[in-house]
């Protein structure tokens, strides 16, 4: 049996990980630990004494390590990452526990990836960026990849409007997920170009086309895929996050990041600013948008017996009618608890650090069954992967 330890479990994402990872009968028991110990107790009283509560700072080295003591994985959705991810993991190796993250943020991601032969010396399984995107994106990549002999290009991509904040959660300051948002479109964000890394301003516009539907204006965003593909598949000659839509209120968006970027604003007050933005009700013109490309998706470019052409894949639409009403904490804590559902199992027992796409994890048998969560149709047998996603090919 397993024992997990949530940290940030009563959060906005915690909390939905924690729900989901409950279903699972060999996970015994979950700490539900926060920084707010009356949200975490709360919130652990729903479930019996299949949950107890624990308030933890994760700053306090000593009081992270004590609560690692008799854990068997840590599932860590403690935001903003880009502070808080590499500590956490680095505990995790020296404790010998198994982790799980839904980290965004590419710069931690970098650091824990090179933390992978400590992880592999001490016998544990470290999967980072296991949520919505990263998470689902790069197995929607890795699906696209597979359609290729040869694949030089990979884009990992997401409607801006889909990442609305939770409205119940632990928090109580500022949101993390604006502050990782604030992050990734300021100074400048790693991507993977002609064979190497490079430094580019984020929210630089590009043109994309997507197969079958046409070129459409993106944008780059800061994100873990962008070099977590290169880094599991050298031989990828280019890799870029992007993201689309809400170009009407881009205007208000890039103004408060210039003023963050002039050091005129701190990233706390953007962070508060764009939680208000994103917090507002849309408009009718906002809703009338219109979005040709898929909500998130991948596209992969490349040979295909000797031909050169592209692959997009999306989610079907039997599929986007289930993720339409999502939220983003269901959305994001429900593939992290699939992973360590997966674990718990025995279906994962590959040791190191590693993103999505590493192969440790069979797509075709974690998307379905990600898709049957959001839908609580787990009396039901397995859909197909080819039910589940939407591929398109063009040479």
């Amino acid at each position: 049996m397993v024992k997990v330890l949530a940290i940030g479990g009563s959060g906005g994402m915690g909390r939905f990980a924690v729900r989901e990872m409950l279903s699972c009968e060999r996970i015994d028991s979950i700490v539900v630990a926060d920084i707010n110990a009356q949200s975490a107790a709360s919130f652990a009283s729903n479930f019996g004494g299949r949950a107890s509560s624990l308030g933890l700072d994760v700053t306090d080295p000593v009081a992270l390590r004590n609560a690692l003591k008799g854990i068997d994985v840590v599932v860590n959705t403690s935001g903003p990452f880009f502070k808080f991810a590499v500590p956490i993991l680095e505990a995790c190796i020296e404790i010998k526990c198994h982790y799980f993250d839904i980290c965004d943020d590419w710069e931690p991601t970098e650091e824990m990836l090179e933390l992978d032969q400590k992880a592999v010396e001490a016998g544990i399984t470290a999967v980072i960026g296991l949520g919505a995107s990263p998470g689902m994106t790069n197995f929607l990549g890795l699906a696209a990849m597979k359609e290729l002999d040869d694949v030089e290009s990979i884009y990992t991509g997401w409607h801006m409007g889909g990442a609305k904040p939770e409205a119940e959660s632990s928090q109580t300051k500022v949101n993390a997920a604006m502050m990782h948002g604030i992050q990734q479109m300021t100074g400048s964000v790693k991507v993977f170009s002609k064979g190497q890394e490079e430094m580019v301003a984020p929210l630089r516009k590009l043109k994309l086309e997507y197969p079958g539907r046409g070129v459409f204006d993106v944008r780059i965003f800061g994100h873990p895929e962008a070099i977590t593909f290169p880094h599991h598949y050298p031989v990828i000659k280019d890799s870029l996050n992007v993201c689309h839509g809400g170009e009407r209120g881009l205007f208000l968006i890039r103004t408060i990041l210039t003023l963050v970027n002039w050091g005129l604003v701190t990233r706390s007050r953007a962070a508060a600013w764009l939680h208000w933005l994103e917090s507002r009700p849309q408009t009718e013109d906002s809703v009338r948008e219109e979005i040709s490309l898929p909500p998130i998706y991948a596209l992969a470019v490349g040979v295909k017996n000797g031909r050169r052409g592209s692959v997009g894949v999306c989610f079907s639409a039997e599929s986007e009618n289930i993720l339409a009403d999502l939220g983003m904490g269901m959305a994001t804590g429900v593939p992290l608890a699939m992973g360590v559902r997966m674990l718990a199992e025995g279906k994962i027992d590959k040791k190191g650090v590693m993103a999505p796409e590493a192969g440790h994890i069979d797509p075709e048998t974690f998307i379905p069954e990600v898709l049957r969560a959001f839908s609580g149709q787990r009396s039901q047998g397995l859909k197909r992967i080819n039910e589940v996603l939407d591929v398109t090919v063009k040479f």
